[in-house]
């Protein structure tokens, strides 16, 4: 790869990184490159199968993308996964418009964005007119009951190949280890994530003494709920709340559930009732958790209500990640900015397993969740089986021990 100059301002580094996406993917796409309906094959049932959250959605992608398909290598895969948590919005979506990005330029980020969301979405939509209609949800808790232990299995066996690739030097191991401790504290993810990359940044930067205009990464500071107007039912102001939500959200979805109560539970729109259930939709749908938006919108002003919430909460991540992602090679690039990109991604593998530790202790709750959280790591490893097969297998398994 050609080194990237030292002194370059911002709007050359973003063409060099043009440039370098451009040439690299002519180099090593060849037979693989996939087609538009090929990327929206995978991500549509990605998007089907997805349960779990960001962290199940990645060990998903990993496999597919980098295991089964080898559409790129692991290290480049890693840097996307960094790269989703340097800007607002829901990570494992984010992840799915990069790898389209990559591999089809925007037709394939728009494609593989809407792919991955438009079964929640649909699922989502479907159990807000019922629970419209007869004020409840279906009850999945028996299935749930053996999904969850699966995903940690599939989580564990995607982390495993992630963690030897960021821990490459004795400075990486020590920064992953004090994200792993400050993510137990409940430190917020951005500020480790983003303490990371910088703290390695800093260390290059003092060790080479360049005399370079670095270009930081920059994110959106979170605006006070006054930056808007009164929220009203209206499609429209619905439409740039969730606009706003998308563009300044970091972290996990229940930060998600936080903006709404406060914008629209606190002021009466929706009910704390329909926002415990918009929580619950959230959990057990596949596809990411934002999805649950279309829920909220839909009581609030039915489907356009529903079609306008969704768009908004959605968008922002679109541009987002069409401006990032042809500086993530370039950043690589740079001796500098790829200490920070090391950085970032040590700290969000650590706070992966954080998360997946989580998960376990509220999954893995007795000696048959236990058995089918072994299973599926054991099938994984050595028979290195599909892992929506393991998520199938792990639903019928809790629907049937869940009889005893």
């Amino acid at each position: 790869m050609i080194p990237l100059p030292k002194k370059r301002p911002v709007l050359e580094m973003l063409d060099y990184g043009l440039k370098q996406n451009s040439m690299i993917n002519t180099k090593n796409d060849g037979p693989q490159r996939p087609s538009l309906a090929e990327l929206a094959g995978l991500f549509l049932k990605l998007g089907i199968i997805g349960f779990g959250g960001p962290a199940a959605h990645i060990a998903l992608m990993q496999e597919e993308v980098v295991s089964r398909r080898q559409w790129m290598d692991g290290q480049h895969f890693l840097d996307l996964v960094g790269a989703t948590n340097l800007i607002p919005g829901p990570n494992s979506t984010e992840l799915a418009m990069h790898i389209g990005r990559e591999r089809a330029g925007t037709k394939g980020l728009i494609v593989a964005g809407a792919c991955f969301i438009l079964p929640a979405v649909l699922i989502t939509g479907l159990l807000a007119w019922l629970y419209l209609q007869y004020g409840t949800v279906p009850t999945v808790q028996p299935f749930l009951y053996g999904i969850k232990p699966a995903i940690i299995a599939i989580i564990l066996a995607a982390i495993f190949p992630l963690a030897k690739r960021s821990l490459i030097t004795v400075q990486s191991g020590i920064i992953g280890l004090a994200a792993i401790i400050l993510s137990f504290f409940q430190y917020k993810e951005v500020y480790i994530i983003f303490g990371a990359g910088l703290l390695a940044l800093l260390l290059a930067v003092l060790k080479r003494r360049p005399n370079t205009h670095c270009l930081l990464p920059f994110f959106m500071l979170q605006l006070p709920a006054s930056a808007l107007l009164t929220i009203t039912a209206s499609n429209w102001k619905l439409f740039l709340l969730f606009l706003k939500i998308g563009a300044i959200l970091y972290g996990s979805g229940y930060v998600l559930f936080a903006y709404i109560e406060s914008e629209l539970a606190a002021t009466g729109i929706i009910t704390h009732q329909q926002l415990t259930d918009a929580i619950a939709v959230g959990q057990f749908t596949p596809g990411p958790v934002f999805s649950a938006v279309t829920f909220i919108g839909y009581q609030v002003n039915g489907f356009t209500g529903a079609v306008a919430a969704t768009m908004g909460v959605f968008l922002p991540s679109f541009l987002f990640v069409a401006m990032l992602n042809p500086l993530v090679r370039a950043m690589r690039g740079s001796a500098t900015f790829s200490a920070f990109l090391d950085a970032v991604n040590v700290a969000s593998v650590a706070v992966i397993i954080v998360v997946c530790y989580e998960l376990a202790k509220s999954s893995v709750t007795d000696w048959r969740t236990l058995l089918i959280a072994l299973t599926s790591l054991f099938v994984l490893f050595i028979a290195r089986i599909n892992a929506a097969l393991i998520i199938v297998g792990g639903a019928l398994a809790g629907y049937v021990l869940g009889l005893f």
